[in-house]
This record gives structure tokens, C-alpha cells and sequence, in this order.
């Protein structure tokens, strides 16, 4: 059992994001305005609260949703889980569908501080069953 410490959308891509606290995920979407939702496999990124802090330990100075995660999850070592895990907070269930991602051209964390931990910790699902998500709301590793 995992416990969400930020919530955090942005309206435009290629900007950080910003922790607005609650937000409702649409089923098959994402998060409801957030600029990287849309029909595909990678509606709602997820990055452990841990991963955050041990950067921040090694000099990274970031604040929630700098890395581009939408969901910041306590308790979790997200990038452990396999494809295909199911997720429930509330009543919404997500789908991992991917585990880090390809950095094409290093973002602005990388060349601050010469490492972004999103591309190898950061993982991707998608919406399975929607509904409203807040900080200090429960996640479990549901299978």
C-alpha cells in the first residue's frame, strides 16, 4: 500500500508541471486538462516519492512535477512493477503499460544538474476506470 504526495498536471507540453493537488482521471484519457492526456498508452505518468528525495539527497533541487510526473506515489517502488500491474486509488483503476521512457533530448533537469531520473524510474499507465484523485489519497498494487 502506497500513499499519493502530489498531484500534478500542466496544459502545454514540453513545461514542468505543478502540483494542484486533486484532479479527476477520465477513463481512457488521463488526467482531465492535462497536456499529455489523450487516447494512447502513456495517459498518466507515475514517479516514486523515494526516487525524488534520493535525487534531491545527491544535490537535485526540484519541486513536484519538475521531472513531468503526474502522480508523486509514498510506499511504492514503481519502477519494480511489471507491464500489465493494476493500480487502484479510490475507485479508479490504472493499467502500467510502460516502464521508464527514451529521452530524446535532455530536459532542463539534465543539464542543471546532469541527471533526470524519469526516463529510468518513471512509469506509464493508462486509465482503466476513472474517477477523482488528492494527495494523501491510498494506491495498491492490485495484481
Amino acid at each position: 500500500m502506497g500513499k499519493i504526495l502530489g498531484v500534478c498536471t500542466s496544459e502545454k507540453k514540453g513545461v514542468q508541471k505543478v502540483n494542484v493537488g486533486k484532479i479527476e482521471l477520465v477513463e481512457n484519457h488521463g488526467l482531465k486538462g492535462d497536456a499529455h492526456a489523450g487516447d494512447w498508452h502513456r495517459q498518466v505518468s507515475l514517479l516514486s516519492w523515494e526516487k525524488i528525495e534520493d535525487f534531491k539527497n545527491r544535490g537535485g533541487q526540484v519541486k513536484d512535477g519538475d521531472f513531468g510526473e503526474n502522480l508523486i506515489v509514498q510506499g511504492i517502488d514503481l519502477a519494480k512493477l511489471p507491464v500489465g500491474t493494476k493500480l487502484k486509488i479510490n475507485e479508479i483503476e490504472l493499467e502500467v503499460t510502460q516502464i521508464g521512457k527514451e529521452c530524446h533530448q535532455h530536459c532542463a533537469i539534465y543539464h542543471a544538474v546532469g541527471d533526470c531520473i524519469m526516463p529510468r524510474e518513471g512509469i506509464f499507465a493508462r486509465v482503466l476506470s476513472g474517477g477523482l484523485v488528492q494527495i494523501n489519497d491510498e494506491i495498491e498494487v492490485v495484481e
